[in-house]
């Protein structure tokens, strides 16, 4: 059976909008110190650890200096004179552990030059291996981040949109209210669609298992989702560094603490729908030889079994131990009217219905945590940072304001960011940070609560295998010539 591997393919946009710069981000990524023209100051990451590889790829067209992360970058920033510009596009990707580093490194720039580079960007790869120690990501991954304007042939940056004019059935232009031409603005590449996005993502997948095959490992990834895949489970939340580092020093959080119950819970899950499946498989198989009008129904069936186990015990307190098994279970089948195929089936069918309720449950419980916990995280941002948003509201003078604004201006991008996070999310609500944590508080003893009914769900599970365990013997040793047929069913 093939094993899944970790697969990991997240994609943003570096924007104004959110505070972000194209320097800071690519001197994060390659763990360097470099200047923005723009903003007038330095972003250094030299400190920062793990970064055992960077590189900048370049179409052929693309001016050499461009190799020079400083000067690429603040060309990108200089190109975007929007306030609210997308300066680029940044991807982070898991490597394989069951590959080398050499490997993975060969892997990582074979798919940037093949889906990026050849496609018009210039791409800024850097690859990361974290020291557990330090309370980085345990699995190498590396980063990239592309340009998002297609570079010209003589090597001047392109356009990200173009306009295309309507016009009327004869031809002529048709005129908004002020008399002016109407137009479409037509993105210039494919970049940013959802289908690009696919593409890349199933590219990825496909180079990660051919190199897997290659090396004759019985491990895959897949690129899709959980619910893509057929596989019912629930995911796991992001955690981010801030969370793994603390994790890594002992220091449990709240996110590290959801993921251990969520990975509990796929265990049970992946147990019970295992153990749902072989028995919806069995009744199938033993559902003629169960309807035949001379075969007795379960309850005989399973007397049957017991009296020639009785017959073979060697002692009185094996053949006593023998009968209390039989009460046992054939009261649980008269308690429960499960006296005919058709009552089993119907019975697990309504174990399977419980089961998916409880996970759908989960699942939506889950979301619901990581959007609360996201809210407050940016309300905590929120009221930390307003007073010097309002300080800047009360200097009418110019020149104060613009030297205000420079050396507060990381504070005020952030603050600008959360607050447009909040209002997307509560519209005119307000900000009610109590509410958010009782309601996440309620939320995990009800998560709590719901992980407790499994456990009659397992029980109930466990007698209807005890059934399909002695039924299956009964009917092996009437029909000598099926025994193959039904040996195999029960699972151990």
């Amino acid at each position: 059976m093939t094993e899944i591997a970790l697969y990991h393919f997240c994609v943003k946009q570096i924007k104004r909008s959110a505070g972000q710069s194209a320097i800071a981000a690519a001197a994060y990524r390659a763990g360097e110190k470099l200047y923005s023209d723009y903003y007038g100051e330095y972003s250094d990451y030299t400190r920062k650890g793990g970064v055992i590889y960077s590189e900048i790829i370049l179409p052929p067209h693309a001016p050499p200096e461009y190799r020079d992360r400083e000067t690429l970058w603040n060309a990108v920033e200089h190109a975007e004179r929007h306030k609210k510009a997308q300066l680029a596009y940044s991807f982070d990707i898991a490597l394989q552990n069951e590959l080398t580093m050499e490997e993975n490194i060969d892997l990582a720039r074979k798919f940037v030059q093949r889906n990026f580079v050849d496609k018009g960007m210039i791409a800024d790869l850097a690859i990361h291996q974290p020291d557990k120690g330090d309370g980085g990501i345990p699995n190498p991954h590396f980063h990239v981040l592309t340009t998002m304007r297609p570079i010209n042939p003589d090597g001047t940056w392109g356009q990200k949109q173009k306009r295309e004019y309507l016009v009327d059935e004869n031809g002529d232009p048709v005129l908004d209210s002020s008399g002016k031409p109407r137009f479409n603005a037509v993105a210039t590449t494919d970049w940013h669609c959802p289908e690009t996005l696919e593409a890349w993502r199933k590219a990825w997948c496909e180079m990660v298992n051919g190199a897997l095959e290659r090396k004759g490992l019985n491990v895959r990834i897949d690129h899709r989702s959980y619910e893509r895949q057929g596989i019912n489970l629930i995911p796991t939340i992001h955690e981010g560094p801030t969370a793994r580092q603390m994790e890594a020093k002992g220091v449990k959080t709240d996110k590290g603490e959801l993921n251990r119950w969520i990975k509990a819970t796929n265990l049970l899950i992946h147990d019970v729908t295992k153990k749902i499946k072989s028995l919806f498989s069995w009744l199938s198989e033993v559902r003629e030889e169960l309807s035949k009008p001379q075969t007795p129904n379960l309850v005989d069936l399973l007397t049957d079994y017991y009296v020639k186990r009785s017959s073979g015990a060697y002692s009185q307190k094996g053949k006593v131990g023998n009968l209390k098994k039989m009460t046992e279970v054939i009261n649980y089948l008269r308690d429960n009217d499960l006296l005919t195929v058709e009552e089993l089936e119907s019975r697990l069918s309504a174990l399977d219905a419980s089961f998916e309720s409880l996970k759908d449950s989960m699942k939506a419980k889950s979301k619901r945590m990581e959007q609360l916990r996201e809210l407050i995280r940016s309300a905590e941002i929120y009221y930390r940072l307003k007073p010097i948003h309002n300080e800047l509201d009360g200097i009418k003078w110019k020149k104060q304001r613009e030297k205000f604004k420079s050396n507060h201006d990381s504070e005020l991008r952030q603050f600008y960011a959360v607050r447009r996070v909040l209002r997307e999310e509560l519209g005119d609500k307000p900000i009610n940070v109590k509410a958010w944590q009782r309601e996440c508080n309620d939320l995990k003893t009800e998560y709590a609560g719901l992980r407790e009914q499994y456990k009659p769900l397992k029980e109930d599970l466990a007698k209807l295998r005890q059934v399909q365990y002695q039924v299956s013997r009964v009917i092996n040793d009437r029909e000598p010539k099926q025994q193959t047929q039904y040996k195999g069913v029960i699972e151990r």
